[in-house]
């Protein structure tokens, strides 16, 4: 794996399946029309396609994670069209892209954002809870073989506040996984952890990438880290570093 492969996929490479993620000419931008305005995305094209794993790196205020939440589809942008799983998001309203969201992309931040009163596998089974209004058996059974793959099995009747950081990560990654997204966003989800804990947290993300095909955006900061992801995606000043 190289890190040297430019962040644009270029035009000979995009035949083949429909991408995960393409971004055309996209931009943001605060304070529109102000004295203040700031344009924090200048012009980004880029394409993810299926199964790959990808980092995203550069400085701190690079852009990295408005573009994180843009392809997330927690922020719109001011210019520009995003296509998730063959999608245009541009043209949705609200409820339309907070279902696709819900079905079709994970989340795991730096903080793992678990409701520490709940069990581990109560948190798992949350999105599921959320989709279907009501809790069932198979929710169940998918949540115990999520706490399973991440080897939680023995700790997951124990309240999510009671767990080790790395523990917390796990559930996490198994929580982001529930409703077998295509697409998984991990933003710095290693940066609070312990070089032994990143690497399991690490090696978890790319099992699911190697084993089922989920397509992983992973912003850090870690060179080591980004060195092991298929390509490299960098951030410079709102813009993709490359050709």
């Amino acid at each position: 794996m190289s890190t040297a492969a430019p962040s644009k996929v270029p035009p000979a490479a995009a035949e083949g399946p429909r991408p995960v993620v393409q971004l055309s000419g996209v931009r943001k931008a605060y304070n529109l029309g102000l004295s203040n305005e700031s344009e924090v995305l200048h012009g980004i094209d880029l394409i993810v396609r299926h199964g790959e794993f990808c980092a995203v790196v550069g400085p701190s205020g690079s852009g990295k994670s408005t573009l994180l939440n843009i392809v997330g589809l927690l922020d719109r942008p001011t210019a520009g069209t995003v296509e998730v799983c063959g999608e245009q998001t541009t043209v949705l309203d609200d409820g339309a892209l907070t279902r696709l969201r819900g079905h079709s992309i994970g989340f795991v931040f730096q903080y793992h954002h678990l409701i520490t009163a709940f069990t581990a596998l109560e948190n798992v089974m949350l999105p599921m809870l959320g989709a279907a209004s009501f809790a069932n058996d198979a929710m169940r059974v998918r949540a115990e073989a999520l706490i399973a793959s991440v080897g939680l099995t023995p700790w997951q009747d124990n309240g999510a506040g009671k767990l080790s950081g790395g523990q917390q990560q796990r559930v996490a990654i198994a929580r982001a996984l529930a409703m077998g997204p295509a697409l998984l966003l991990a933003d710095e989800p290693t940066g609070n952890l312990d070089t032994r804990s990143a690497d399991e947290v690490f090696a978890l993300l790319q099992r699911f990438n190697t084993e089922h095909g989920t397509t992983v955006l992973f912003v850090t900061h870690n060179a080591t880290l980004a060195e092991r992801c298929d390509r490299t995606i960098e951030v410079i000043d709102a813009r993709l570093a490359g050709p």
